[in-house]
Formats: C-alpha cells, structure tokens, sequence
C-alpha cells in the first residue's frame, strides 16, 4: 500500500500547487480562463507588431495602418456594446465559444487577402488586436466570469493574475514578431509569405481557444450570477466610462501597431529589435501589474490607479523629444514599468462599486467608450506620422492621460482609502 499512498501524496501534493496559481478562495475553473486569455495574448502580443510591417509589405501606406487599427478597435467597441446590451440572454460560455470561432476565422481571412478595403472589413468585423491592452469582445465576458469566482481582495488578485497572464504571454509573443524574417532570410520563402503564415496561425489559435472553453463548466451545473442590465450602478458606470474615453483617446495615439511604426520609421528599429522592445516592455509591465494589488491594499485602488499612471505619461512625454534610439526605448521601457498598474485595479475598481448581477452589463459598457475613444485616435496617430511629426502622438497622448488621471481623482475622491 506505501507505493499507492505515495502517489496520492504526490497527486494531493500536485494539485496544491496548481491551486497555488490562483488566490485563496478562487473557483478552480478560472485556469480555464487565464489559459483562454494566454493564447489568445501570445498571438496579439506578435500580431500588434507584424500589423504595420504586413501592410507595408502589402504596399499601403503609414495612413492606412492607422484606418485599419482604427477599423479593428470601433468593430471591437461594438461588438462589446452588443454584449453589454443583450449579451445577458446568452451564458457567458456560449458567447465566449462563438467569440473564440470569429477569431478563428479572422486569422485565416486575413492571411488570404491583400486588398486593403476587404483587410479593413475584416478588421472589423473581426478580433485582431493592434494595442498593448484587451480591447476585444472577450475582455468583458472573461471578467464577468472571473467575477463570480472571487471576492474582496480576491478578486483584485485574481484580476491581477488575469492582466499579468496577458501581459506576459504577450510579450513571448512580441518575440516571435521576429520570425517572419528569420524565415525569409533563412528559407526560400518571401517576408510576405512568412508573414501571412503568422496571421493564419492567429486563426489556429482561434481555435485552441474554442477548445479551451468548451471546458468550462455548463451553466446548468455551476451556481453562476444572474446578469442582468445596468439599473442601480447605471450612474457611476456612466462618470467611469466618460473618463475612460479620454484615457483610451489618448492611448489610441501610441496602441502597439503604432509605436511599433514609430520604431519602424524614426529610428530605423528591425522587427527583431522591436520584438525584443515589446517582450523586455511586457515583462516590465507584467511585474508592476503583480506588485499593483501589493500597493492598492496599502493605498486603495484608486491611488493606486492615478499616481502610478501620471509618472508613465512624463516618460512618454520624454521619450517623444528624445533623438537617440537607446534613450528613446530606456524612457519606454521606465513608462512600460508603471503604465499597466492601472489595469488590474481598475478592473477591481468597477467590479467592486457594482452589484453582482451588473457586473458583466458593466465591463461592456465601461469597455465600449474605451474601444470607441482608441479607435478613433489611431488613424489621427497615422496621419501625424505620415505629415513627419513623429513626436506629436507621443506628446499628446502623455499630456491627455494626465489630464484624465487628475480628473479620475477628483471624481472619485471619496474612494481613495485602502478599503476601496
């Protein structure tokens, strides 16, 4: 019996320690969700990167990067919009399976065109991800989930968890924007064809996702929250989301594709050099975002949100006047340190200040004007590009994020104790 009494320790041992990825008290399913939330990162961490490179490749111009991000985050904004809406009628599962088929067919579509109006249908209608953050249909759903599995300050770690899983997995992914070229350069296939072959594998991923959800408990055997619409929370959900447009605004000058352009054409930066930025900027990032929940139990999360995120804003700011290549990426890769501390916390912070059955209406409807603000700046970022004035996204979007920082702060005032 001691050799069957030493497997089951070494199970019961095993087990512990997967349970040790998530905080004390957290369902167990939620690893399907930040397994979902992994694949899905690591393809947009290299897509964000090879997007402007594609199109280039495909003969479009520094505007039409902007037109198509712009494209992929209003088809986003609106899918989202649908979700809060009606998404209550459905169980989170069912959307989230239908979401992880779109993906699917996104990636293989878009490595099979090369036109720019049916590329720019397909963005948006489609999951593609040209910013550092989540902005897709998924993001509401997969938080509203993780909702119902977590309270209190366990739900602030959970969301940690969840941001740094993206974070990271990301930032692997930024990596592999390098391969399209080790391929050309090795192999006897184009940059194009290496490139499109990327873009298929978005698609495969799609899949994997599906696969992954199918997984999650059926809501008929799990105890799950009703949701419901936005009634008691409707007002405080509308001041959160009027100041999360200006947030997004300003991010949507300088979302991944972007920067990576920035790269691209002011300093001459390889796609293996800004795969290397964006991985070394998302480890960064990863780190803070563990540490954010540290702090906001210590200084609340509203504090936490604010005075973390107007530091990151005077790099970006620097970084925009900077002419050196090393100086340039060592004042964003300082920015990327502190910039993603809000995530987490800001998530907790909704989740916390609405009731349980509004939680998903919630994440929709705090989500839209996020993704309708981003998509509106990216094609205003292209334009700047292509006029040469290369520094003035950075600039604006520095000095806007500040300007919504303090206004969050004033706002929200009340709220900026260690009890948030």
């Amino acid at each position: 019996m001691e050799p069957v009494q030493s497997l089951l320790h070494i199970s019961s041992a095993a087990g512990k320690r997967r349970h040790r990825l998530l905080p004390a008290g957290v369902d167990p399913s939620a690893r399907v969700i930040l397994a979902g939330r992994a694949v899905r990162a690591f393809v947009d961490g290299y897509v964000a990167v090879l997007l402007p490179a594609y199109l280039l490749e495909l003969g479009l111009a520094p505007f039409d990067v902007g037109l198509l991000s712009t494209a992929t985050l209003a088809g986003s904004a609106l899918a989202t919009l649908a979700v809060g809406a009606i998404g209550h009628r459905w169980a989170h599962r069912r959307l989230l399976l239908g979401a992880a088929l779109v993906m699917a067919a996104t990636g293989f579509a878009f490595a099979a065109v090369s036109s720019f109006w049916p590329l720019a249908l397909i963005a948006f209608v489609g999951t593609l991800n040209p910013s550092s953050g989540d902005v897709s249909v998924f993001s509401p759903l997969e938080q509203a989930r993780l909702a119902e599995h977590a309270a209190g300050g366990g739900r602030a770690a959970l969301f940690a968890r969840y941001s740094v899983t993206g974070v990271l997995f990301a930032a692997v992914g930024a990596l592999a924007a390098g391969v399209p070229a080790w391929i050309a350069a090795h192999t006897g296939y184009s940059l194009l064809a290496a490139l499109r072959t990327m873009f298929a594998l978005y698609g495969v991923a799609g899949i994997a996702v599906w696969v992954l959800y199918r997984g999650l408990p059926d809501p008929s055997r799990m105890p799950e929250v009703r949701a419901g619409p936005l009634v008691a929370s409707r007002a405080i959900v509308v001041r959160l989301a009027a100041l999360f447009c200006i947030d997004s605004f300003a991010g949507g000058l300088v979302v991944n594709s972007l920067l990576a352009l920035w790269l691209f054409q002011r300093f001459g930066v390889s796609l293996a050099g800004a795969g290397l930025f964006f991985f070394c900027a998302g480890m960064l990032s990863a780190a803070s975002q563990l540490a954010a929940p540290i702090v906001a139990r210590r200084i609340g999360l509203l504090n936490t949100m604010v005075f973390t995120h107007i530091p990151s804003s005077i790099f970006l700011i620097l970084a925009a006047f900077s002419g050196r290549v090393d100086v340039a990426i060592g004042l964003l890769l300082v920015r990327s340190a502190l910039s993603q501390m809000d995530v987490p916390t800001r998530t907790a912070f909704v989740m916390a200040v609405v009731t349980p059955s509004e939680r998903s209406a919630a994440a929709s409807f705090t989500a839209v004007p996020r993704s309708l603000a981003s998509a509106l700046s990216p094609s205003l970022g292209g334009a700047l590009f292509a006029a040469g004035a290369f520094s003035a996204p950075l600039l604006a979007c520095g000095v806007l994020k500040i300007v919504y920082d303090l206004m969050l702060l004033y706002a929200f005032r009340k709220y900026r104790g260690p009890a948030d």
